[in-house]
């Protein structure tokens, strides 16, 4: 994740209420959505952005996750995302994405 995404989503958790502050995921690597899932429950672990040291524990979930899916008009997440899962290790992205939830988000 980004600095610049690591402060907007500090900034919003402030300004709203980490209990308030779901974060929505869409990166294609499994990797990579864990690193930005981790970073925005339990602060950044590669110590360079404002999340550094700051555990938000925020609700964080995958696009492709079952949970997001249920919250989205079918009709449009067909249109928006429905491709993608057919190249995505969605099995992979969601079992990456819900361990640093379960061990770290305060808030689901």
């Amino acid at each position: 994740m980004d600095l610049e995404n690591q402060r907007r989503v500090k900034e919003a958790a402030d300004k709203y209420g980490a209990e308030n502050v779901a974060v929505i995921l869409g990166g294609a690597e499994a990797e990579a959505a864990g690193l930005a899932a981790e970073t925005v429950t339990n602060g950044d672990p590669t110590f360079a952005g404002p999340l550094t040291n700051v555990q938000l524990g925020l609700a964080v979930y995958h696009a492709v996750e079952p949970e997001f899916k249920e919250f989205v008009d079918p009709d449009v997440y067909e249109e928006q995302i429905g491709m993608m899962e057919m190249i995505l290790d969605v099995d992979e992205i969601i079992e990456e994405v819900s361990s640093m939830r379960e061990e770290f988000s305060k808030f689901s």
